[in-house]
């Protein structure tokens, strides 16, 4: 949180209570749809194609886009725990796509979900 956000809230957030998920995705339509709902949970929401520069401590979930992002499976899990090893890694994508799903699966991402369990799920997930 930056220091004029900190400002707008009236200090009410100190950096220990800010969570975050980052969304890997090209899919901009769903991600507003997994932004809602992480505003809902008290989230702040990333997006992107990549994990974001910097400091991911308050990051809190991963959540990989196989149908567009699906290259990044074999490696996210390394990748996160390394950068942000407290963060639940989640991949969901089309439930044809079946080899991106078991590559997800195998690379040792905590959840692998189709694209409707996600949607059905995610309120439930990001808590």
């Amino acid at each position: 949180m930056t220091d004029q956000e900190t400002e707008k809230d009236g200090g009410q957030n100190s950096k220990a209570d800010v969570r975050r998920i980052v969304m890997l995705s090209g899919d901009l339509m769903f991600a507003s749809r997994v932004r809602s709902v992480a505003d809902r949970a008290g989230f702040q929401f990333a997006f992107g194609g990549n994990l974001p520069d910097g400091d991911l401590s308050d990051v809190r979930y991963v959540v990989l886009d196989l149908a567009t992002r699906g290259g990044l499976a074999g490696s996210l899990k390394a990748m996160c725990l390394e950068r942000c090893p407290q963060a639940a890694v989640i991949a969901f994508g089309p439930h044809v796509q079946t080899e991106r799903i078991q590559q997800a699966k195998e690379s040792g991402i905590e959840q692998v979900l189709t694209n409707g369990q996600f949607d059905r799920s995610m309120h439930l997930i990001f808590n």
